[in-house]
């Protein structure tokens, strides 16, 4: 009988340097297991009665991925919700003991009325939008031990180099910080390689100003941001871009800031190929298979792809897919069921 790849990375952490090349799969999914408060995510994993918690479970199970990024992920200071998520991941089968999660952006006070409207204290003015601190934060889950992070959250919006923030008042540009929610440089050790996890989830570039577009800018900066923070190593870029490269809304050009340092695998699902192509969707030019979230598509944005893995073009590509099984397959139900999101891995090979 062969190995499974959990049982066949093991093998490849304990043999000595110089082994062949291994299969190393990285994904990453946005879940929406966010709540309406603090607390909540917790108490609804440990009720063991919420179906789209046991749908998550289900679908990273599934995804047999070596390590994972969650997106949509609401973060407590004991780390209590994604230690018990944890717990019933290791309980279907897919332990990860290694586990990353830090304070995002997202619902992080500042005081300050950051919208211009008036009024402190909103949700949209916080450093991300959020009702509470850590409501949508991000979350790593890997088979394999992770170095020490490098967390960039705080980098302020006004530092990027050729940004395109918005003019506005000293004290707000002096404390405006670029991540909506976080972004992070997270080492993987896997045999004698260190792969840079760049890890991020953008705002929405929408839901502001028109005029202004406020959220469009800082969307394409989120994005332009690790284009000036590539390590000296492999990497790969992961995450929910929030925009998509042909549909929807969003500054498509931030795409072209990082398209000289990457490759795009392009991964793929019969269930987006097969979706229903209606109303928004039917306006569209990118190719459906590619669509990794779903929306409403008669008063929406319908179906997009929004969701990247990116590897470094250094890198060795052998697999890719987005996990949203056509009708009738098995989990095609279940992914529906636990997100809007799809989740979307690539297969690396690494000396």
């Amino acid at each position: 009988m062969g190995l499974t790849r959990a049982a066949a990375l093991f093998l490849l952490l304990a043999a000595p340097f110089g082994a062949s090349a291994e299969t190393l799969r990285v994904a990453t999914w946005s879940p929406d297991l966010t709540r309406k408060g603090p607390g909540l995510l917790l108490r609804d994993i440990r009720s063991g009665k919420d179906e789209q918690i046991a749908a998550a479970v289900q679908i990273v199970a599934a995804a047999d991925a070596d390590v994972l990024l969650l997106t949509g992920f609401d973060w407590d200071h004991h780390g209590a919700a994604l230690t018990a998520f944890a717990g019933l991941l290791e309980e279907a089968g897919a332990p990860y003991p290694h586990r990353f999660a830090a304070q995002p952006n997202s619902g992080m006070a500042t005081g300050l009325d950051l919208d211009g409207n008036g009024r402190t204290g909103t949700a949209d003015d916080a450093q991300g939008f959020g009702f509470f601190t850590g409501e949508g934060g991000m979350a790593v889950l890997s088979r394999l031990p992770l170095g020490e992070v490098t967390d960039h959250s705080a980098f302020l919006w006004r530092d990027l180099p050729r940004n395109l923030m918005p003019s506005v008042p000293e004290e707000i540009a002096a404390a405006q910080r670029l991540s909506s929610t976080a972004h992070w440089d997270v080492p993987v050790t896997v045999g004698g390689t260190v792969l840079h996890l760049l890890a991020f989830s953008a705002t929405p570039p929408v839901f502001d100003d028109p005029e202004t577009d406020r959220n469009g800018r800082r969307n394409h900066d989120e994005i332009a941001f690790w284009a000036h923070h590539l390590p000296d190593a492999p990497f790969v870029i992961l995450g929910d871009f929030n925009l998509d490269a042909i549909d929807g809304d969003g500054r498509r050009e931030a795409f072209d800031l990082l398209l000289p340092h990457v490759q795009d695998p392009e991964p793929a699902s019969e269930g987006g190929r097969l979706a229903p192509q209606d109303g928004a969707n039917s306006t569209q030019n990118g190719r459906p298979a590619l669509d990794t979230a779903q929306w409403p598509s008669a008063d929406g944005p319908g179906n997009l792809r929004v969701d990247y893995v990116l590897p470094a073009r250094s890198l060795t590509t052998t697999d890719a897919g987005v996990l949203w099984p056509a009708p009738g397959e098995p989990l095609a139900d279940v992914a529906g069921a636990a997100s809007r999101h799809r989740l979307v891995w690539v297969d690396l090979a690494l000396p």
